[in-house]
Parts: structure tokens; sequence; C-alpha cells
């Protein structure tokens, strides 16, 4: 079971980047991101449920990240725009196999390698 993760890099505030997450030897339900700034907790991005077509936003991305899923690719996006220095974060992507219809109950099983994004300003 892998989630391999790709896209990080240095963006000056206001930019964009897209980070991709490809899963492989096992089938999810639902998959997302996380990120972990220095010195604070890893905190929830957003996330998607493959069966519902359902997502899920933090209030502190709502309006700025998408996240979209390729089906034949078994692989997510997060789409980041008007980037911020506070988004800067090593970013995870994570995944479970349960089926649920409220993804704020998102417990992920499986972790990708973090990816890293640094917004200057």
């Amino acid at each position: 079971v892998q989630l391999q993760a790709s896209g990080g890099g240095l963006v000056q505030a206001g930019g964009s980047l897209r980070l991709s997450c490809a899963a492989s030897g096992r089938t999810f339900n639902i998959m997302g991101w996380y990120r972990q700034a220095p010195g604070k907790e890893r905190e929830f991005v957003a996330a998607l449920s493959w069966r519902f077509d359902s997502t899920s936003y933090a209030d502190s991305v709502k309006g700025r990240f998408i996240i979209s899923r390729d089906n034949a690719k078994n692989t997510i996006y997060l789409e980041m725009n008007n980037l911020k220095p506070e988004d800067t974060a090593v970013y995870y992507c994570a995944a479970e196999r349960g089926v649920k219809l409220n993804l704020s109950a998102f417990r992920p099983s499986s972790w990708g390698q973090g990816t890293q994004v640094t917004v200057s300003s």
C-alpha cells in the first residue's frame, strides 16, 4: 500500500501550486490532505470521497484550494491558489478505506511521505 505525493515547492504569496497523490496497492474510499507547519500540530486540509463524490475543506483554505480526482490514475490533486505565507507546511497525503458520508469523520489509516510547500511573502 503506497501513497506517493508530489508537487510541492517554493512560490510567492498569491501564487499557485498543485499537489498530486497517487494510490497503489489498495482501494481507498476517502483520500485527502493534511499539513504540518513548524512547531504546530498536523491539521486537516481537505478530503474527497470516492464513493459519494463529496469534498470537505478546512475553513482556512475554503475558496482557495480545490481537491479533485482522476479515477483512471487513482490519483487525487490539491490545487492551491492565492497561497499565503501561513500555508507554508509539509503537506501529507492520507487515505482510509472506510465509507463515510460525513467527511469530518475522516480518520486516515495510510499516509504518504510529506511534500514541502513554502510560500514567501
